[in-house]
């Protein structure tokens, strides 16, 4: 992320920061300055005061202080989902690319992992980048708010104290069960859901000869039985929660007729009161946000278990893409002389066969369905196995590869985003993208949808046009491996030739190696015909 977009970010949490702490001031002064308007009005009335007592100033105070708490909660809640999107930006790329890259995933059947996973990891990425918005910044500001009126209290009521000290570390207490509880509630959550979706979804991909061996009700029964002990698991979590949440409703009250009460108790009379009142009035008004203790620390233990679970996809990742990551390569020649082809759950296919990617003539890798063309381009590109190529004078591994290579499978995907998003381009020019779009023939196409801007879903375009999307998004890398898996596929004969004969072109200084059912028309290719 750039430097003018770290600045931007920083200064936006600043901006939360002080509009959450205006917030909470704004909202403990209404609360003490309203009860201290109701008690001077109240002691006023019983004497010649009444006369000459002034509410028009303390009563505009108070409507500015409500002014100000509204305004204030806007304005946080306006910079801080601005400055948590922002760090989205910043980290999501950096973790989807380590997502990409671990072992786990590079052995799956498609580019990221099962869905279940990947609905998993989506979620963990959501409470990481919202974790500082739900549960930092509140937090923050609530530790603050209850240290001015503890210290408002020692003054004020020092009897007090004792109450709320035995009410805080009430807090504590819970608030220490329901972490402890959490983290195991969320791994066991998780673990049963997964498990759970994993059975039920074999069960149904096998209902018939399930249903013959009269197995199939007994395996969607134990399916869900899983789903319903997670959810159990959660629920007991929402007791202790609860707990905490009634400990959390009683503070303000308690907190407040304390201070009155050690304060009467202290001999104060009158308007001796009014300062005590007011002191009280605000730890009502803290009491608001104490109540929501639970859901910070709900947020909190999300975001741990969120960090655990990502750093199992990262930190081996992120290491190997440091210690191999090439310097600038962009080979002319690519070889192996026997490489054994293998499925992604690592299965050898076939024979063993000799490889030579040469750049300028482009590689066809022909066969039917089912022959391995996709899990050979996974392998060329080094996210099946752990094959080594030699580049010249030097040996290419699978973690180097995977940094030099764009690997453009058929199994294209529309995010719902812009076009501009789509083609993954960030740091391109409107016109190279308009280039992009115009050589794989979707420039019309996008024009009509409302240009690079529009906002765009999976099921406004056709498989053809999805195919080209994708096309365009290989026209627009600069990788020197570049793999193209059935390219042509869901468009016709003439505009796949088409398509196909411009990106040979645009990639003429680069290795291309393309899979097809059928061997292409164009010249000056190279053919490989792959058996199952």
């Amino acid at each position: 992320m750039s430097t003018a977009y770290q600045s931007s970010s920083r200064k936006s949490w600043r901006l939360a920061t002080g509009f959450a702490f205006a917030a909470l001031a704004c909202a403990i002064l209404l609360g003490g300055v309203s009860a201290w308007l109701l008690g001077s009005v109240a002691i006023a009335g019983l004497s010649a005061a009444a006369f000459t007592f002034n509410f028009h100033i303390p009563a505009a105070f108070i409507r500015l202080f409500a002014v100000g708490r509204t305004a204030a909660r806007y304005g946080e809640r306006l910079t801080g989902h601005k400055a948590a999107l922002a760090d989205q930006v910043s980290r999501r790329v950096g973790l989807f690319d380590a997502m990409a890259a671990a072992p786990a995933v590079r052995r799956a059947g498609w580019q990221l992992g099962d869905d279940a996973r990947l609905a998993d990891y989506l979620d963990d990425v959501e409470d990481l980048d919202f974790a500082r918005l739900r549960a930092g910044l509140p937090a923050l500001t609530l530790a603050f708010g209850i240290a001015v009126l503890i210290a408002g209290s020692a003054v004020l009521a020092p009897l007090s104290l004792l109450p709320i000290s035995l009410l805080l570390l009430a807090t504590l207490f819970a608030g220490s069960r329901v972490a402890k509880a959490g983290a195991m509630a969320w791994e066991q959550t998780r673990s049963l859901r997964r498990g759970g979706a994993s059975r039920l979804g074999a069960a149904m991909a096998s209902a018939i000869p399930l249903k013959a061996e009269g197995a199939w009700g007994r395996e969607c029964a134990d399916a869900l039985a899983a789903f319903s002990r997670a959810d159990g698991a959660l629920l007991a979590l929402r007791r202790l929660q609860a707990t905490l949440d009634m400990i959390g409703a009683a503070f303000g009250p308690v907190a407040g007729v304390s201070v009155m009460a050690a304060a009467w108790h202290a001999g104060r009379q009158g308007t001796e009161l009014l300062a005590p009142l007011l002191l009280a009035f605000s730890w009502l008004a803290l009491g608001e946000a104490i109540n929501g203790a639970s859901r910070m620390l709900v947020a909190v233990l999300r975001r741990n278990a969120a960090r655990a679970e990502i750093g199992q996809w990262t930190h081996g990742s992120a290491a190997d893409r440091r210690e191999s990551a090439p310097d600038g390569i962009r080979p002319g020649l690519l070889r192996h002389g026997a490489l054994q082809r293998r499925a992604p759950d690592g299965r050898a296919i076939g024979m063993p066969i000799s490889l030579i990617l040469a750049r300028g003539q482009p590689t066809v890798l022909v066969g039917a369905s089912g022959s391995g063309k996709t899990s050979l381009l996974k392998q060329i590109a080094g996210w099946i196995g752990d094959d080594a190529f030699a580049a010249g004078d030097r040996i290419l591994s699978a973690s180097e590869r995977r940094a030099l290579v764009a690997l453009v499978l058929h199994d294209a995907v529309v995010l719902e985003d812009t076009i501009r998003a789509n083609l993954f381009a960030g740091d391109v020019s409107d016109a190279a993208l308009w280039r992009a779009l115009e050589a794989v023939e979707m420039d019309g196409r996008i024009r009509e949808a409302g240009g690079l801007d529009a906002w765009v879903r999976q099921d406004r375009f056709s498989l053809g046009e999805v195919q080209r999307i994708n096309l365009a998004r290989a026209w627009l890398s600069s990788q020197p491996l570049v793999l193209l898996d059935e390219p042509t596929e869901h468009l016709d004969d003439a505009q796949g030739e088409r398509v196909l004969g411009r990106l040979l072109a645009r990639f003429s200084d680069r290795i291309v190696v393309v899979s097809s059912h059928r061997a292409t028309p164009l010249r000056d290719t190279h053919v490989i015909e792959l058996q199952p």
